[in-house]
This record gives C-alpha cells, sequence and structure tokens, in this order.
C-alpha cells in the first residue's frame, strides 16, 4: 500500500542579511520553491517591522514572487483574528524576517497561527527564516550571549523555539559577530543538541535528515558527542569555559551534513593553491 502522508516541505536557514540586490542566491531557492504559490512574510520578530515588506517585495519581484503579502501581530490576542490567519490560506511558504526570535515565540508559539503554519509545511511548503527568523526554527534557541568572545559559563540564556529542525541548535550572523565561543557555550549545556553557526548572506536547505550550504559565506557545525571532559557544571558562572575534544565541520556552498550520522556530505571545494614566486 503507498503511503498518502504529506511530505514535509524544505526549511532554508538564513545567517541574515542576504544578498537582495545582486545575484540573489538564497532568494532564489526560496522563489524556485514557491512555484509561483503565495509567500506570507511574518514579520512578527520586530519591533518596528516598517519597510522590511517593500525591501523583500522589491528583492523578490523580478524573481517571479507577485503574491506576497506581510504578516504581523503586536500580541498573542490577534493571532485568534479571522483576517490574519486569511493571510496564510493557500500559501506556499512562509519567510521570517528578523528581529528578536523570543517575539516569535512567544507571540506565536502554541496559537492558531503556528498551526496553520506547521500546517503548510507539513503539507510540503516552504519555511524560510533569516537571522531571529532562522534562531527560531530549532526546539531549543539562544536568545542572548555575548559574541566576539570566550565563552564565561553563566553568560547564555537560551528558551523553546517552533522546534521545526530537532536536537540542533543554530546561531547566525556567525563570523561577522565572533559567535563561536556562544555556541560552544550552548553545545557544552546539552551535548545531544548540534552547533550550527551560519555566517551573513549564506544559508543551509534542510530537506529530510540532511542539509545543504549555499551562499557566500560558511556553515560551522560544532558537535560536542564525543567530548570527554568539560566545567560547564562545575565552575562558577564567570568562569571561561573549558571543554576537551570537540569535533567542528566547517562548511561551504555545496557542502552538506547528514544529521543522523552528524558526517558532512561530499568533498571540499578545490581550491586553487596559489603560485609561489620565482
Amino acid at each position: 500500500m503507498t503511503d498518502a502522508r504529506p511530505t514535509e516541505g524544505p526549511l532554508i536557514i538564513i545567517g541574515g542579511h542576504e544578498d537582495k540586490e545582486g545575484d540573489r542566491v538564497i532568494l532564489k531557492a526560496v522563489a524556485e520553491r514557491l512555484k509561483g504559490g503565495r509567500l506570507v512574510l511574518a514579520t512578527i520578530a520586530s519591533h518596528a517591522p516598517d519597510g522590511y515588506f517593500e525591501t523583500y517585495q522589491k528583492a523578490f519581484a523580478s524573481l517571479g514572487v507577485t503574491d506576497l503579502v506581510e504578516l504581523y501581530v503586536e500580541d498573542r490576542a490577534e493571532t485568534h483574528d479571522d483576517d490574519k490567519l486569511a493571510l496564510l490560506d493557500g500559501a506556499a511558504g512562509v519567510f521570517f524576517s528578523g528581529g528578536d526570535q523570543l517575539r516569535i515565540s512567544s507571540q506565536i508559539g502554541d496559537t492558531p497561527i503556528e498551526a496553520r503554519i506547521r500546517q503548510i509545511w507539513t503539507q510540503g511548503g516552504v519555511l524560510a527564516g533569516t537571522s531571529a527568523g532562522a534562531s527560531v526554527m530549532s526546539d531549543t534557541m539562544m536568545v542572548r550571549g555575548a559574541s566576539a568572545e570566550t565563552h564565561r559559563i553563566g553568560d547564555l540564556r537560551m528558551a523553546p523555539g517552533l522546534g521545526l529542525v530537532r536536537d540542533v541548535i543554530i546561531d547566525q550572523h556567525f563570523a561577522e559577530r565572533g559567535r563561536i565561543g556562544r555556541l560552544l557555550g550552548a553545545v557544552a549545556q546539552s551535548p545531544r543538541v548540534l552547533g550550527v553557526g551560519i555566517d551573513e548572506d549564506t544559508a543551509i536547505i534542510v530537506e529530510g535528515d540532511a542539509f545543504k550550504v549555499i551562499g557566500s559565506g560558511a556553515v560551522y557545525v560544532v558537535d560536542a558527542k564525543g567530548v570527554t571532559a568539560s566545567n560547564i557544571a562545575e565552575a562558577r558562572p564567570e568562569n571561561t569555559l573549558s571543554m576537551f575534544d570537540v569535533r567542528l565541520h566547517v562548511l561551504s556552498s555545496g557542502d552538506g551534513l547528514d544529521l543522523t550520522t552528524r558526517r558532512p556530505l561530499g568533498h571540499p571545494t578545490p581550491v586553487d593553491a596559489p603560485r609561489s614566486a620565482a
């Protein structure tokens, strides 16, 4: 007997500041998967969303995405509004813009709007998110932590996300803001969770149990499953994190990762070696 259950659509998880004027590699990937259908731009993460819609409307227009609507809610009460829910009717995808990831989870978590968005995805629609919209995709998300410095054990706050991709924690603006320390701190707390740091203008496309990388930057994967020692439980909050035998993968466009085995897919893209001086 044929299994007729719906198939979850792709997740396009973006590190922020994706190109909106040049080649637009990431936005093209979103447009291609919409197949001419409606895209809902969810600006919920922003406390002041003015301008977001116009920017994306312009960026998507020449990519064939002409049915673009904005979804914004001031508070949880609006998630029951029929007019808000109607924006999602027949949508082929939803795109979460940047801002504050805690605002997304706190405003729409366990509401009719979240249920409708999840339904779009489980029926094959595309869900995309950039910056805060990327962090909220995982079941646990970082909402605060110092950048550009070594991790201090007490300097991290996490909260539940939307749980669209499991056993992964996502950080964004990664190399640009020097966030390796806080991602190490996150996986130290729960080595079961795979840490994924995504650079700006870079994305992972999650389909099934694997993802591939697109865009101009890199994706850093921190795997603490094999860690042999850590001071995360014993040290004081102001102490520097110590952790032994951490595995790190650095992936660029065209590379991939199997989320089940935690192993890279394919081979690194060859780079021409510089010629030595005569």
